[in-house]
């Protein structure tokens, strides 16, 4: 036998790559790219932050399934001294007054399993740092000054360690941030917005002098409120964020009480808690300021009206979008606020579809991973959004949290996710009534595992997808 020369051989090699592509050209559709391939992110601080076996097991089972970013709480009053004692030097995470070693251990634990971290530097903070200590609420009026120094003490500590930062969580709620609003007569007057524009153009500066590469997102707003009858009302969000911007409910200039003397806050990008609260993810709540999933267009147009009316600034051209909470809470074990374990499920899976579909969403957060635990025998504390129990055990949605899969009817398409990302191979099947299992089509992720294919979606046909030795749910066309 005579045997090849080695330009042969090299020759025939690269023909046999060359059928090897075009096959793959032919037959293997590549999923094109989506501007709302975003980050997934979990966020569940009261696993993770004591530490031990059961955050060792849970930032493992986080890492495997293609979690991205874990968001963190740096909860000033759990950090900073309860008094403040003589010569504390609050810009300063070295003096040995302050408490990091549980945010510490959490940073630490996420970045060994290879993920990133999303830290939410939140108040309220001790009693001393309120504008009216005697009150005797931490929440009331911080000061922005305080709020500076110790933004400036957390940039400090874990610049590298932390490339993305949120300021405060949830001012709209009067247990993070009060008051928020003043009232006369009947008439109460939203101040919560001017009290945090004040800290995030305290704390903006602080952090990017330290962590200049870092990226700082302000907002964090929860979902939905109500009409304002007292201080203490939760405010709706998109009239905070007209009223951060010193803007009516008209859009016209606002230049007396929190408003004189205005300059817009600024930041790299801008985060929501947009629940849904009992209802599926494409369903809008009632109230028009209110923002759900389904009502992330709302939010997105006023935010650029804002950065138009130069009411708020922003690093980018547009801001971008942080989901750094969504869930569903499920029945069992919370009756009242709960839907069906397998409901939850599904509506999980079509929500971050929803958020894939947003172009502007950069990051979608699961809240939480495991049940908080009943606080008496009738009733409960917190949140049952997990994807476990409180005790543990698997709801369904856990199955299909690295694999979620969505067939969308009115654009004929097929969706899906493998996390984590990567490049993947798909194998989507069809099975129809009486049937067994067959190809329909395969198809290649992109960067981040997601997929999409064009077809139409037959009524009474099964299908689902095959990964990475994984299986998606069966879903009925």
């Amino acid at each position: 036998m005579i045997r090849n020369s080695g330009r042969e051989e090299a020759f025939s090699n690269q023909m046999r790559r060359l059928v090897t592509l075009l096959f793959l050209l032919v037959l293997v559709p590549v999923a094109p790219a989506h501007a709302g391939a975003g980050e997934i992110g979990i966020a569940d601080d009261r696993i993770l932050m004591p530490g031990g076996a059961a955050a060792d097991r849970a930032v493992a089972e986080w890492s495997a399934m293609g979690v991205d970013t874990v968001r963190i709480f740096a909860l000033w009053s759990r950090i900073a001294p309860a008094r403040k004692p003589a010569g504390f030097d609050a810009d300063d995470p070295n003096d040995p007054r302050y408490q990091w070693f549980y945010l510490d251990n959490a940073i630490d634990r996420v970045r060994a399993a290879g993920m990133d971290v999303t830290l939410t530097v939140t108040g309220p903070g001790p009693l001393w740092t309120s504008a009216a200590p005697g009150r005797r609420k931490p929440a009331y009026k911080p000061r922005p000054a305080a709020y500076s120094a110790f933004a400036e003490a957390v940039a400090r500590r874990y610049a590298d360690r932390v490339d993305r930062y949120i300021l405060w969580n949830e001012p709209n709620i009067s247990i993070w941030l009060s008051p928020q609003a003043t009232c006369r007569r009947g008439r109460c007057t939203p101040v919560s917005p001017h009290h945090y524009r004040a800290l995030a153009r305290a704390a903006y500066p602080a952090v990017t002098q330290h962590d200049p590469v870092a990226q700082v997102v302000i907002g964090a707003l929860s979902p939905r409120g109500q009409r304002l009858r007292n201080a203490n009302t939760v405010m709706r969000p998109l009239l905070f964020l007209r009223r951060l911007g010193c803007r009516t409910d008209g859009w016209k200039r606002m230049r007396t009480g929190g408003c004189r003397g205005f300059k817009p806050a600024v930041g790299d990008g801008f985060a929501v808690h947009p629940y849904s609260g009992r209802t599926a993810p494409e369903r809008p709540h009632a109230n028009g300021d209110d923002v759900s999933l389904a009502q992330i267009g709302n939010l997105t147009m006023t935010l650029d009206r804002l950065q138009r009316l130069r009411g708020l600034r922003s690093t980018t051209r547009r801001l971008g979008i942080y989901v750094d909470e969504y869930g569903y809470q499920t029945s069992p074990p919370d009756r009242i606020a709960g839907i069906g374990p397998r409901k939850q499920d599904s509506w999980l899976q079509r929500a971050a579809y929803l958020a894939w579909r947003r172009g502007r969403i950069k990051l979608f957060t699961q809240y939480l991973w495991r049940d908080e635990p009943r606080s008496n025998n009738f009733s409960f504390s917190g949140w049952q959004s997990g994807l476990r129990f409180s005790g543990g055990r698997a709801k369904p949605s856990l199955a299909h949290f690295d694999t979620p899969f969505v067939l969308d009817r009115p654009r004929r398409r097929l969706w899906g996710q493998v996390r984590p990302g990567g490049a993947h191979t798909v194998t989507v099947q069809r099975k129809r009534r009486g049937g067994s299992w067959t190809r329909l089509a395969v198809v290649a992720t992109d960067a981040r595992g997601y997929w999409t294919l064009s077809r139409r979606i037959v009524p009474g046909t099964y299908y689902r997808f095959r990964a990475a030795g994984r299986t998606s749910a069966a879903l009925k066309g």
